[in-house]
């Protein structure tokens, strides 16, 4: 087996490197974002979302349930905090729900 010279990355890193190179960290958040909402909060709320959008640092979700909506704002802060330990960092700062 042959060992591994200091030219060679790994994948990860190639990857890394290819996403900082390219500017695609936004696109990959917006697209990771929705995932962690539909994981965090379960089938439940995902049948009530109409569109999640990640604007600049706002998630933006749209209810198709008032009642839902207000349950929601009682605890952004929360899922806030939720959804930015799901990424691993801090993606979201406000959460607008319409």
């Amino acid at each position: 087996m042959a060992k591994r010279t200091s030219n060679e990355n790994s994948i990860s890193e190639v990857l890394k490197m290819f996403i900082e190179t390219n500017n695609l960290q936004k696109g990959i958040d917006r697209v990771s974002i929705q995932e962690a909402w539909y994981n965090l909060l379960g089938n439940g709320i995902k049948s009530y979302t109409q569109e999640v959008v990640l604007k600049n640092s706002t998630l933006y979700v749209k209810l198709s349930s008032a009642v839902v909506r207000e349950e929601l704002s009682m605890g952004k802060q929360k899922i806030i905090d939720m959804l930015n330990d799901e990424m691993g960092k801090q993606v979201i700062t406000d959460l607008i729900l319409r």
